[in-house]
């Protein structure tokens, strides 16, 4: 939410909820051929694994950001593996040794990821760590055994030789971050992290099975990624036993504009699932919407209910920042949600850190919120009230 496109200024907060969004011309590797078992991946579509009969994994990332022109190709060799000859270097971006056991993250999304395989304690370094809302390891940050890395676009790049990670996953939105370049000269190993480009929940969530073969966990990350599959599958069947759909209103005006998501976005995704009717479905976008307060009134000022909108986290804040507001019927009849209330120590908000990888809590969230009367004793994870 990674993030879930994206960090401290309000722009990207607003547009980070629906963040669904080149990289210079270079000619495509073209990995050895030989006989090769492919890893199944059941959703995602900006990666693929697959293992070579010498035992070596080779993981190809095809989207590591929106129109990205060329595959990122990583070759993942047991330590102390001699290379077998037919392993050609000029072939990868990166030779990694396995099970890494010192790396950087980028993004809190991949925090969430690591956690969910028990790997966390390999994280060295992290760009801006206000934003990292985990307990357990907002712990290690304070035992000072995870480094201020600075800014994603410009990290410290001594701290991060000092550091000697054994590869550096990365966050990009194109292929100009000088700083990685610098690093990989270093001979730190760079490897792209696309979860953020998904267009589908379960795609996103699926990039765990991404991190598992760098620690030797491919079973655990199948695991953990067939339970989450399972129980969102299971909640989106739930959704349909309901009688009603609502109509439904996402966003919030930043300045004139108001930013929603798209028609086939990640987030009304969500909301097709929940068995809702998002006002915008027939919109072909999977970004998001910049809209006038005034189109927006006249398409959706009766829509019945109205999910994150933005910042804001109460009625009265909501209707002191733009009295339009007060004329959506969900304003006048309470029923807004928003996530922005659930947050973490040092006030990131765990949607972004946590619901890219868990969407069966987020769906579920929903359903509560459209069709209370299907889970009736559940309690909402992220998205809340207006206060």
């Amino acid at each position: 939410m990674k993030n879930y496109f994206l960090k401290s200024s309000f722009v990207v907060f607003m547009i980070s909820c629906f963040l669904l969004f080149s990289c210079s011309p270079k000619q495509e590797k073209k990995n050895p051929v030989e006989n090769k078992k492919d890893y199944r991946i059941d959703f995602a579509k900006g990666f693929s694994i697959n293992t070579l009969p010498s035992g070596i994994t080779i993981i190809n990332v095809n989207a590591p950001w929106p129109d990205a022109n060329r595959t990122y190709s990583y070759a993942l060799v047991k330590r102390g593996m001699t290379l077998p000859s037919s392993l050609e270097k000029r072939n990868y971006d990166a030779i990694i040794p396995i099970p890494v056991e010192r790396i950087i993250a980028t993004s809190t999304t991949h925090i969430a990821a690591l956690e969910a395989l028990g790997v966390e304690n390999s994280i060295v370094g992290f760009p801006d760590m206000s934003y990292i809302s985990s307990k357990a390891t907002r712990k290690r940050i304070n035992k000072g055994l995870i480094k201020e890395m600075g800014k994603n676009e410009s990290l410290n790049t001594e701290l991060a030789i000092e550091l000697a990670p054994d590869v550096i996953f990365g966050f990009s939105i194109n292929s100009q971050n000088t700083i990685y370049k610098t690093l990989t000269q270093s001979n730190i190993p760079i490897v792209y992290n696309g979860d953020w480009t998904e267009q589908t929940p379960l795609g996103k969530a699926e990039w765990i099975r991404f991190f598992a073969p760098f620690y030797g966990l491919e079973k655990k990350g199948d695991s953990i990624f067939q339970k989450i599959s399972k129980d969102y599958e299971l909640a989106k069947t739930l959704a349909l036993k309901a009688t009603k759909t609502p109509t439904v209103l996402s966003g919030a005006l930043y300045k004139d504009v108001w930013y929603l998501p798209g028609g086939k976005s990640w987030a009304a995704k969500f909301i097709e699932d929940a068995n809702a009717d998002y006002i915008w479905n027939k919109n072909e976008d999977t970004g998001s919407l910049s809209l006038s307060v005034e189109s927006v009134l006249e398409k959706a000022s009766e829509a019945d209910i109205w999910i994150s909108p933005s910042q804001f986290i109460s009625y009265e804040e909501l209707g002191e920042a733009n009295r339009h507001y007060e004329r959506f019927k969900a304003f006048k009849q309470k029923k807004i949600f928003t996530f922005a209330n659930t947050k973490g120590e040092t006030g990131g908000l765990l949607y972004y850190e946590i619901g890219p990888g868990r969407p069966d809590l987020v769906l579920k969230d929903l359903i509560h919120i459209f069709h209370p009367e299907l889970l009736s004793n559940y309690q909402p994870y992220f998205f809340k009230p207006l206060e």
